[in-house]
C-alpha cells in the first residue's frame, strides 16, 4: 500500500544512509501506527537487513545495546527527544520464550516478512518505507487499525507465552488508543493470565503506570478486573468491590476510586495525584462500621490505615522513594477540611505545613477527585472556592516589617541604640513609607531614614509607628479582600 507521512528529516538521513549502502530500510511497529492514526510517535524504530557491525559502521555515533542485535543511533544535540536515540534492528527470526519474557535465542534474518511475523499485535505488525511511501501490512494491521481492534499476529495463546507482558500491552494499549480487544485476544488473557507471575515487578509498573497516565484509565482498570489480572498488580484492589458506602456515595469503594482516577485523567493531573485518586480510599474495607448513631456506615482513620497500604503497593511494585512519598502524603491528608464555616486559617497553615507548601494544590486536586468519584458530585462550588482562597490566603507572604531591606538590629547599630519601644516604632514608620513607595525599600535609604527618625521625641514617633501600624492592617485587609474577590467568596 503507497501512503506518505510527515518524516523527521534526522529519521530520513538514518533511512537513506542505510540504503546508499545497499541495505533495505523500514520504519516498524508503533511509529507507523502512530503515523497512519495521525499521532505523535513517542519513538522511531528501524529494521533492516543490514546486521550490527554493518550498522555500527555506518553511523559515528552509535550504542550496542543487547543481545537482539538492535544498534542505537544517537544525536544528542537533537532538542527532540524521540530523535536523540533512534533504534536499529536486524530483521530477527526468534526461537522459544522459556522465562515467558525473552527468545532463548534469536537470529538475524534477510526477509522483514520474518521480522513482521513474530510482533505482537497487528497494528504494530506494520512496515513503511520513506523512500518509497509503501506500507507492507501481511497481518490486516491497517484493517484493524481502522475498526479499532486489538487483535494478536498468529494464535493469542503463543504470542502470550511467548512474553507474558504483552497480557498488559494490550491493556495498555486499549486504554491509550480506545481500541477493543478481539474476543479471542481477551479470551487468551483471561486463560493466561497467570504468565504475569513471572514478570518483574518493574515491568509491571511501568506498564501500569502508563494505563493510569493514558486518557481511559477507568476503562483498564475494569478489563483488568474482568480478566483477573488485578491480583498481579495491587490485589488489595480486589478488596473493594462491593463494599458499600454511606448515603453520601452512589457506588461502592470500587467504582468510587475507578471514578476518581478517571476525574483526574481527565483534569490531565500529574501521576502522583492519579495513583492518590486511585489509592486514596483504600483502607475503607477494613475500616468500615456500621455507626448506630448515624445510622449508616462510617471509615474513621481509613486515611490513616490507608497511607501505609498505599505505601506497601507501591513499594511492591517498585516505584521511586519520591513518588511513594508524595502519594503516601495525599492519601494520608485527603480527608482535610469538611465545613468552610468552621475551618480556619492556623487550621489551614497546619495542614500546609503537614502536606508541604509544594503538595498542597495537588491535594486539592485528590480532594476534586474524590469528590467527583462520590457520584453525587455536588461539588459546593462555593465552598471548593472557598477552600482555594483560603490557601491562598494562608500561602501569601505576610505584610509586616519582615519585608524590609532593615531590622531592628541594624537600626540599633547605626544609631548606637539600646533595644526599647522606640525601634518597634521606627520599623512601622517605615513600613508605612515603604509600603506607600516600594522603590524605598532599599538599605541605603532605610539607614538614612533610621538615623533621621531615632532623633524624634518618643511621642511623635509612636504617632507615626502606630500610623504605620494602620496602613499596614489595611494593605494586609486589602490583600485578603483580593483574594476572596479573585474567587468570589466572603
Amino acid at each position: 500500500m503507497k501512503q506518505d507521512f510527515p518524516i523527521p528529516k534526522e529519521i530520513i538521513n538514518i533511512t537513506q544512509t542505510l540504503e546508499k549502502a545497499g541495505f533495505e530500510a523500514f520504519l516498524v511497529g508503533g511509529c507507523v501506527r502512530d503515523l497512519i492514526l495521525v499521532r505523535e510517535p513517542k519513538d522511531w524504530d528501524i529494521t533492516t537487513n543490514a546486521l550490527p557491525d554493518q550498522i555500527i559502521s555506518l553511523f559515528s555515533k552509535t550504542v550496542y545495546e543487547n543481545d537482539f542485535g538492535t544498534v542505537a543511533v544517537l544525536s544528542e544535540e537533537i532538542e527532540d527527544e524521540t530523535l536523540k536515540k533512534v533504534e536499529i534492528t536486524p530483521y530477527r527470526l526468534e526461537s522459544t520464550y522459556s522465562d515467558n519474557r525473552h527468545p532463548d535465542k534469536v537470529s538475524f534474518s534477510t526477509k522483514v516478512e520474518d521480522d513482521l511475523k513474530r510482533r505482537d499485535f497487528t497494528i504494530n505488525a506494520l512496515a513503511y518505507s520513506i523512500s518509497d511511501n509503501r506500507i507492507i501490512d501481511l497481518y490486516q494491521g491497517l484493517k484493524d487499525i481502522k475498526d479499532k481492534i486489538i487483535r494478536t499476529v498468529g494464535e493469542p495463546e503463543k504470542r502470550f507465552t511467548e512474553d507474558g507482558l504483552r497480557i498488559l500491552r494490550t491493556i495498555r494499549f486499549s486504554c491509550e488508543l480506545d481500541f477493543s480487544i478481539e474476543p479471542e485476544t481477551e479470551k487468551a488473557i483471561f486463560e493466561n493470565r497467570e504468565l504475569l507471575a513471572n514478570i518483574s515487578k518493574e515491568r509491571i509498573r511501568d506498564e501500569f503506570t502508563k494505563i493510569i497516565m493514558s486518557k481511559k484509565p477507568m476503562y483498564g482498570l475494569i478489563l483488568m478486573k474482568k480478566l483477573d489480572l488485578l491480583q498481579y498488580i495491587a490485589p488489595e484492589l480486589l478488596e473493594t468491590i462491593g463494599v458499600e458506602q454511606n448515603k453520601a456515595h452512589a457506588y461502592d469503594v470500587w467504582e468510587h476510586l475507578i471514578r476518581a482516577l478517571q476525574h483526574s485523567a481527565d483534569k490531565n493531573y500529574p501521576l502522583e495525584v492519579r495513583l492518590a485518586a486511585l489509592f486514596h480510599d483504600i483502607s475503607k474495607p477494613e475500616s468500615r462500621r456500621w455507626g448506630k448513631e448515624q445510622n449508616t456506615w462510617t471509615f474513621y482513620g481509613h486515611e490513616v490505615v490507608g497511607e501505609k497500604k498505599a505505601r506497601k503497593i507501591l513499594e511492591n511494585l517498585k516505584y521511586s522513594k519520591k513518588i511513594i512519598e508524595k502519594v503516601a502524603k495525599l492519601v494520608r491528608w485527603h480527608m482535610f477540611f469538611s465545613d468552610t464555616e468552621q475551618i480556619t486559617l492556623s487550621a489551614v497553615r497546619r495542614m500546609i505545613t503537614n502536606v508541604g507548601k509544594e503538595n498542597i494544590w495537588d491535594l486539592m486536586d485528590v480532594r476534586t477527585a474524590d469528590r467527583i468519584g462520590t457520584g453525587r458530585p455536588k461539588e459546593d462550588p462555593y465552598r471548593l472556592r472557598k477552600y482555594h482562597a483560603m490557601i491562598e490566603e494562608a500561602l501569601r507572604d505576610p505584610i509586616s516589617v519582615g519585608m524590609l531591606k532593615i531590622d531592628g538590629k541594624k537600626i540599633m547599630e547605626i544609631t548606637n541604640t539600646s533595644p526599647g519601644p522606640k525601634i518597634g516604632f521606627i520599623l512601622h514608620a517605615l513600613l508605612e513609607e515603604v509600603l506607600e513607595n516600594p522603590k524605598k525599600n532599599t538599605e541605603k535609604y532605610l539607614e538614612s531614614k533610621s538615623k533621621e527618625l531615632i532623633n524624634l521625641p518618643e511621642d511623635e514617633l509612636k504617632k507615626l509607628g502606630e500610623k504605620g501600624k494602620e496602613i499596614k492592617e489595611e494593605a494586609d485587609d486589602a490583600e485578603v479582600k483580593k483574594i476572596r474577590g479573585k474567587h468570589w467568596v466572603q
